[in-house]
């Protein structure tokens, strides 16, 4: 399994800027390109730390299928943080609840292609997308199952300064950006 990120990567002197959520949690994040455009300066963000993903899995008995949800609120994932960061610290990975994404420290294991999960991210569309993510460690909370994994392809995150000199995420669907984000993923690419 290839990809044209490096996910090993480990700049030297790399600039890096701090994103802050609305609940005061941080992600450090490595500057990957800049473009200016009408005086507004636009960043291509990857985190420092290893992405991560929880997955909970609906298991019916009697359907063919099991059903796996990506955790996103907030609430849900503050209620099973410490399985996940106990199971991890056996691998040696260190689970941290940054801004956006949770994240991790500590060495990957090789990527083995029965570790793999396929997961299908739109039905709806004609054209499925899915995202390739590496399995990492299951455990249960209240009778639920859950595995930890982190994306194959490397999480980027489009920011720019505001007029305070503050970073704010800038959202690939507003007016005017597409421009902006096809230049700053066409810099990426040729670096690779």
């Amino acid at each position: 399994m290839s990809s044209h990120f490096d996910r090993d990567k480990e700049p030297y002197g790399e600039e890096t800027v701090n994103l802050v959520d609305a609940n005061g949690r941080n992600l450090l994040c490595y500057v990957e390109h800049s473009l200016e455009s009408d005086g507004t300066v636009y960043l291509l963000l990857m985190p420092i730390d290893i992405p991560i993903v929880i997955i909970s899995w609906d298991d019916d008995e009697g359907e063919e299928e099991t059903e796996a949800v990506m955790l996103e609120d907030d609430t849900e994932i503050t209620a099973i943080f410490a399985n996940a960061k106990a199971v991890l610290a056996e691998r040696n990975l260190y689970i941290k609840h940054t801004a956006y994404t949770l994240t991790a420290t500590g060495e990957l294991p090789p990527i083995e292609e029965e570790q793999i999960l396929s997961l299908n991210l739109d039905e709806d569309e004609e054209d499925i997308e899915s995202e390739e993510l590496q399995f990492l460690a299951s455990f249960y909370h209240s009778g639920q199952k859950y595995s930890v994994y982190t994306p194959l392809t490397p999480l980027l995150f489009f920011a720019r300064y505001d007029g305070d000199g503050e970073i704010e995420l800038v959202s690939p669907e507003e007016d005017g950006f597409q421009p902006i984000l096809e230049e700053l993923l066409f810099e990426e690419l040729d670096d690779r």
